[in-house]
């Protein structure tokens, strides 16, 4: 059975690296040189990698938990890449990578907060945990002219560089009103079993770090000429 799922957790990752929102069209007025490893034959280029990977523990019963899966720099995982189970639900974050193995921030780690979006609605709003039940997430920021309701999908957003839009985080369970404001606050139940998982994917964003570079020279450039008199 284990080598059963492991050969098709395989078939899944060869899969997830053919889906077309992995690929962005070329613009046909230039000329890009890149490997054709980076391009399907319609000519659009890749910007995401799909690497599958062993959970070798796991934890779930503390306010900071993490995974460590067999894979590392040697086979192409650095820090930042996204992870998902193998249903395709966000797991978390890499965040320290070794030559064989790394390091897993779970969502369900109290420092984790990112940004998501409402499947149905398009409204984006931060996703965090509490440090109480596995099964179910905080989501804020929610305004209440928005039109929630309980079993709503809950996507990864298009404000992160680790994470491909679009993909599965959860489903809203509980939609609580925040009488101190004029937002919602969501209770999401998250698409992946983070208490029991085996096996996940990791996903490395191509441009992670010509977009980080170009962000900071941003901030350094306006910073310096904020300081000039």
């Amino acid at each position: 059975m284990q080598e059963e799922n492991r050969r098709v957790h395989r078939l899944n990752d060869s899969l997830m690296n053919l889906l077309n929102a992995n690929f962005v069209v070329a613009d046909s007025g230039i000329t890009v040189m890149r490997d054709s490893t980076y391009r399907d034959t319609s000519g659009s280029d890749r910007h995401y990698v799909w690497r599958s990977a062993q959970v070798l523990y796991s934890t779930s019963g503390s306010d900071k938990n993490y995974l460590q899966i067999n894979r590392g720099s040697s086979t192409g995982v650095g820090d930042d890449m996204g992870v998902f189970s193998s249903n395709g639900g966000l797991v978390g974050k890499v965040i320290n990578t070794g030559k064989n193995f790394s390091e897993v921030m779970s969502l369900l780690n109290v420092v984790n907060k990112f940004s998501v979006q409402l499947k149905r609605t398009g409204s984006a709003g931060m996703l965090s945990w509490d440090g109480k039940s596995p099964q179910e997430l905080t989501l804020s920021n929610i305004p209440k002219t928005d039109s929630v309701r309980k079993g709503d999908t809950i996507l990864t957003g298009t404000y992160s560089r680790s994470y491909p839009p679009g993909r599965m985080v959860g489903v809203v369970s509980k939609v609580l009103i925040d009488k101190s404001s004029n937002f919602f606050i969501l209770k999401v139940h998250p698409a992946a079993n983070l208490t029991s998982l085996q096996q996940v994917f990791v996903v490395e964003n191509l441009n992670y770090h010509e977009l980080e570079q170009l962000d900071k020279a941003t901030h350094d450039m306006v910073e310096k000429k904020g300081g000039k008199k």
